[in-house]
C-alpha cells in the first residue's frame, strides 16, 4: 500500500497499498485534542476483523480478539535509526488500536523494513508495516476504517472532494481503498496534504520526530514515482515492536 505524490492526490489520484499504486501505502487536521496526553483504556467493541479475500495466504498470525479492552497507551518502535515511540489514541481509533497491539504482541513488525519516504511540498511521510517490504503485503485480514472528521481542511481536490491537512508527528493507516487497512501505517514528518481516508491512531514523540528527521535528512533512492518517492537511501528496520 502507498500513498500518492502530492500532485497525484490533488490530481484526484488514490493513495496506496498494494492495488492502487498511489494508494495504502502513504503511495496515500484538525486535531484539537492533545494526542499526547495518556490513552484511557477504551472498550473496542465488536471490530469485525475480516479476513482479506484478495489476501494470497491466510492470516499469519491469526485474527485479533474481535472486542475487549484496549489497554494499550504506547507503540515503542526500536529501529536501526533510532528510537520512535507512538502515543496511541484508542479513544480515537479503538479496533486500530487493538489490530496494532495484537500485531505488535505477536512479534509481526520485527525485522521487517520502513519500505517507503517520500518529500514532496505536500507529502512526507516514512511508511512502515510491510512484512514483504514491497508495499503490498499485509497480515491476511482487514480492520475497519475509523476515519478522522477533525483534520484541518486542505485545498479541494480536482475532482471538487475535500483534503485534509495530516499535521506533522500524526500516524495513521495506509490503505488500498475504503476498508482495506491491514498492516501498513505512515508516519507525518511534515505537514502533508491527503483526502481523509486514513485512519489516524496516534502521535509521535519529541524523540520519534528527531528519528524521522534523520532518516528524512539521508536521502531517498528514488522509486516509480520519481526522486521524491522512493525507498528510504539508508534502510530503516523495525527491530522490536512494543506495546505499553
Amino acid at each position: 500500500m502507498k500513498l500518492l505524490s502530492t500532485a497525484a492526490v490533488l490530481a484526484g489520484v488514490c493513495l496506496v497499498v498494494a492495488g492502487c499504486v498511489a494508494r495504502e501505502s502513504p503511495s496515500s487536521e484538525r486535531p484539537t485534542e492533545d494526542f499526547s496526553a495518556p490513552v484511557q483504556t477504551e472498550t473496542a467493541g465488536d471490530c469485525g476483523f475480516r479476513l482479506d479475500e484478495s489476501a494470497a495466504e491466510k492470516p499469519a498470525v491469526g485474527l485479533p480478539p474481535d472486542e475487549g479492552s484496549v489497554d494499550a497507551e504506547s507503540l515503542a518502535l526500536t529501529t536501526s535509526a533510532g528510537e520512535i515511540t507512538i502515543a496511541l489514541d484508542a479513544e480515537r481509533a479503538p479496533c486500530t488500536v487493538q489490530s496494532m497491539a495484537f500485531l505488535a504482541g505477536e512479534g509481526y513488525f520485527d525485522g521487517t523494513q520502513c519500505h517507503r519516504i517520500t518529500a514532496s511540498e505536500g507529502l512526507k511521510v516514512l511508511q512502515c508495516g510491510d512484512p514483504q517490504g514491497t508495499g503490498a503485503g499485509g497480515p491476511g485480514y482487514v480492520i475497519p476504517d475509523e476515519l478522522p472528521t477533525d483534520l484541518p481542511a486542505g485545498p479541494a481536490l480536482s475532482d471538487g472532494s475535500p483534503s485534509a491537512i495530516y499535521q506533522r508527528g500524526v500516524v495513521a493507516m495506509a490503505n488500498a481503498g475504503p476498508e482495506t487497512g491491514g498492516s501498513q501505517f505512515f508516519l507525518v514528518y511534515g505537514d502533508s496534504t491527503l483526502p481523509p481516508a486514513y485512519s489516524v491512531f496516534g502521535t509521535i514523540d519529541e524523540t520519534g520526530l528527531a528519528t524521522l528527521d534523520q532518516i528524512a535528512a539521508a536521502g531517498i533512492t528514488p522509486g516509480e514515482n520519481g526522486p521524491e518517492d522512493g525507498a528510504p537511501a539508508s534502510p530503516v528496520t523495525i527491530e522490536t515492536a512494543a506495546v505499553a
